[in-house]
């Protein structure tokens, strides 16, 4: 599996993830386990994700700036995410947050499925390709497997 095809199925998730979480209410159990999930999720993925996709992508020309862009983009998801963290779940204020992220998280996807990925695909191997997606999936299941420990 390539580092696009390992990168697609996360998006999907997140995708999911985003869905769900602005189909809950008030500060239920569920908006509370949606919302830690997808942090978790969106942590995990924006780690392996700078380390095995954007650093490899900052040492071509083409593509740097394609990087320090999907980079910037995280950060603004982490400051929406403490944004969430800082409000209360049942204040109207919250929902608004969790669209606002929701937007973000997605054109972010985006980005990287459309533009980035093209990109990518011209200054990486096949090779490349390959082994980055392997060390990629690795992390994420280190990730996973972390949260589930400390949880």
């Amino acid at each position: 599996m390539t580092i696009f095809e390992s990168i697609r199925q996360d998006h999907d998730i997140q995708r999911k993830l985003a869905d769900e979480l602005i189909q809950t209410s008030g500060s239920s159990q569920r908006r509370k386990e949606v919302f830690e999930e997808f942090k978790k999720e969106l942590q995990a993925h924006a780690e392996a994700e700078e380390r095995y996709f954007y650093i490899p992508l900052f040492q071509e020309d083409m593509t740097q700036d394609h990087a320090r862009h999907g980079v910037a983009e995280h950060h603004e998801i982490d400051e929406l995410i403490e944004k969430l963290e800082k409000t209360d779940m049942s204040n109207a204020a919250w929902l608004q947050y969790a669209k606002d992220l929701k937007d973000k998280v997605c054109h972010h996807l985006d980005d990287e499925e459309h533009k980035f990925f093209q990109l990518a695909g011209k200054v990486l191997t096949e090779g490349h390709k390959s082994s980055l997606g392997k060390k990629y999936r690795s992390a994420m299941q280190e990730r996973h497997a972390g949260y589930v420990k400390e949880s």
